[in-house]
């Protein structure tokens, strides 16, 4: 599950028939997207626009069959569409403040690992590898001079323990000392070994060198120390001589509360200075254009799971802070970026599945809407001239690469730039959306969305999958996802919604299952499903439910509360709140997760926990989790299925390799998922009977 955080032709031809339980991907079919597709499926992301507002560069991934994982390189695209092509291999490219050059991320081969290349934009386009470091940089940013580079990275620390070992005879193989682990604070190393040490800031010169670190102990740079919703939030000053940057330096409170702070870093001395004084989660900074504001998000420390983040304003030297947002209930964290003229911040909050564009004024007022529409619009970047880069995605059109230029409305005129997956989906009938918003328990009002096939009849009967999303607090958008058309394809509805819980939708609806986590959400999922059985074209024998991390743990919930689901596919479940407190990576989940510690009040974290509800499962259930996952680690599957098991209910446990917290970001584990949930659901065809 997230840190209190984010992607046929009918029924499967490809049974076989002597062994239901195995499924091969589908042929080809040329006017369904189907599952052997998925590897023709191209993704764009972080676009940056060069400063005089002529090209942008962006990401362009895609799978690589070979050795089964995504591959990125950099690609360019003039402002009007044209000459759109190969940059180079690599990632997150990001301009230099003159526009001369780009900073990027990428393989190299000594060290091998990722590092920082910069590449000259003219004609000659030279390449530089800058770093060679150990471990792998992030949060890359350009110093305002153009002289240096700033970046995040993992300073690696054991937690040593002297003993006075006899001493080994020579040539002796004695096994390796113990791993010694007395702090919550790891990370998967570039080999994806388990490393413990905290994540800091660097500096190093743009033309290479020797990296500088700018801070350092044991705490972590960043919004929490397992990785907090926004990530590291880090900024220099338009002089160059100040960092501000989001984090905590006193690991208890962070540990305990998820605390952070803004903080002042001067450059030359080291000094750090803390900027922000009221308790609280505070994150993002962002230095206006003059240097004088620094705009952040965040809100003062509540005792409760969810809250909406709102946008502050203070100055400089951390006075004067005051809230812009303190009655628009959506979260202010996401995309925070300055107008040019220091007249406002512009946002990209989440909203009902949508994403959009918002202007939140300096000098007080209601938020302007700078864009609407159904879609997830996400913004980047800006020109000196106030063009923006962004992707925009709808749920029949993958991320693209679209310029926005304000026009005199007070809007602008939004145009997209690449169609890299037409090629893909030319020809191809594809599952149309249908939005609903329906009534549940306590007067809540519920929205979700109806995938049908290509080919939907309403006078027929089909089979439906309820899928749930992670987080809990997450939020089921509008966007492209590749899973609910290969569903579609192969004949099923599939019905997402956004229960009690997701964000999206304002604090006292994330709210909602503080200290009561599942219970009002599950009320939502099955009045959701009761609303499209009375559509009347589903065969309610043929109801099937899944999700994992936060929709592991209702899907377990759900079939521990109804019979009605002919068969479930649990993903990266919490089964056990209390042994999950010592098993997951979130540090101190065990500390106040139901208001209070497991120790002190045991018969609530029971109380929400799947296990406790085993006894009245008879729908056969597919377990799925990643042999790496250290979120919802594997002993939580392993209890379920274990007492599944002893109970005689069908069940199966998958371990998925090379998988951390899900089970497909993998290109053949995410095919593999959606293979194996549709063979098991195509061998429970008909509901148990209890």
């Amino acid at each position: 599950m997230s840190s209190w955080s984010r992607t046929f032709p009918s029924f499967l031809a490809a049974i076989v028939a002597l062994n239901p339980h195995r499924v091969q991907a589908q042929p080809s079919a040329d006017t369904l997207l189907t599952i052997d597709h998925y590897l023709d499926l191209e993704q764009v992301g972080g676009p940056q626009i060069s400063p005089d507002g002529k090209a942008i560069v962006y990401t362009r991934g895609w799978v690589d069959r070979v050795n089964d994982r995504w591959d990125n390189a950099i690609w360019i695209v003039n402002a009007d569409g044209t000459k759109n092509r190969f940059l180079a291999k690599g990632s997150n490219p990001v301009w230099s403040p003159d526009g001369t050059r780009i900073a990027y991320l990428a393989q190299a081969e000594q060290p091998a690992g990722t590092q920082i290349f910069v590449r000259w934009m003219d004609a000659e386009g030279a390449v530089t590898q800058v770093t060679r470091v150990t471990e792998a940089p992030g949060s890359l940013k350009w110093a305002p001079d153009g002289k240096a580079l700033g970046f995040s990275m993992l300073v690696p620390k054991s937690d040593d323990w002297a003993i006075e070992m006899p001493a080994a005879p020579p040539g002796a193989k004695w096994t390796a000392p113990p791993r010694v682990v007395n702090k919550f604070h790891y990370r998967f190393d570039r080999n994806g070994f388990l490393k413990t040490g905290f994540l800091h800031l660097f500096l190093v010169p743009a033309d290479g060198g020797s990296p500088r670190q700018l801070t350092s102990g044991d705490w972590n740079v960043g919004a929490s120390n397992e990785g907090a919703p926004f990530g590291v939030g880090w900024e220099f000053s338009p002089d160059g001589k100040t960092i501000y940057f989001d984090g905590s330096d006193d690991p208890k409170a962070d540990l305990a509360y998820r605390d952070s702070n803004i903080f002042a870093l001067d450059v030359a001395t080291l000094a750090k200075r803390q900027l922000t004084t009221q308790r609280g989660r505070w994150s993002r900074p962002t230095v206006s254009p003059d240097g004088s504001k620094i705009a952040y998000a965040g809100f003062p420390a509540v005792r409760q799971t969810y809250k909406v983040a709102d946008l502050w304003l203070m100055n400089r030297d951390g006075s004067g802070s005051r809230n812009l947002t303190a009655s628009y209930d959506r979260d202010a964290g996401f995309g925070l970026m300055w107008a040019r003229d220091g007249s406002g911040i512009y946002l990209n909050p989440e909203d009902k599945g949508s994403v959009n564009l918002v202007f939140i004024p300096v000098a007080g007022g209601t938020p302007r809407p700078v864009t609407t529409g159904t879609q997830i619009l996400r913004v980047g970047s800006m020109s000196t001239g106030g063009a923006m880069a962004g992707t925009r995605t709808t749920f029949s059109a993958p991320a693209d690469v679209v310029l926005l230029t304000p026009n005199a409305k007070q809007g602008v005129d939004l145009v997209q730039l690449t169609s890299v997956n037409d090629d893909l989906l030319a020809g191809k009938r594809l599952a149309t959306a249908e939005e609903i918003w329906y009534p549940s328990s306590g007067g809540a009002k519920i929205q979700g969305w109806i995938v049908k096939p290509p080919s939907f009849d309403a006078k027929k009967k089909y089979p439906m999958l309820l899928e749930i999303h992670g987080g809990p607090h997450g939020m089921y958008n509008v966007g492209f996802d590749y899973m609910w058309h290969t569903w579609a394809a192969n004949g099923y509805v599939v019905l997402y919604t956004n229960p009690r819980g997701s964000t999206g939708y304002g604090t006292a609806f994330g709210n909602a299952i503080d200290q009561a986590y599942p219970s009002v959400d599950y009320d939502d999922l099955m009045a959701g499903v009761d609303t499209v059985i009375g559509r009347g074209y589903i065969d309610d024998k043929q109801l099937y439910v899944a999700g994992c991390s936060g929709g592991g743990v209702l899907s377990s919930w759900v079939i521990g509360h109804t019979t009605r689901f002919a068969g479930a596919a649990v993903r990266c479940p919490v089964i056990n709140w209390i042994s999950m407190a010592g098993q997951t990576d979130i540090p101190m989940f065990g500390y106040n997760f139901f208001g209070k510690p497991f120790w002190e009040a045991p018969e609530q974290w029971l109380k929400q926990s799947s296990i406790m509800y085993v006894g009245n499962v008879t729908t056969p259930t597919v377990l799925m989790t990643g042999e790496l996952d250290l979120r919802t680690p594997m002993p939580q599957s392993e209890e379920y299925y274990a007492a599944l098991k002893m109970r005689g209910v069908p069940t199966t446990l998958l371990r998925f390799n090379g998988e951390w917290h899900g089970t497909q970001s993998l290109p053949s584990n995410w095919m593999r998922t959606q293979l194996y949930m549709m063979s098991w659901f195509k061998k429970y065809g008909a509901r148990p009977t209890s």
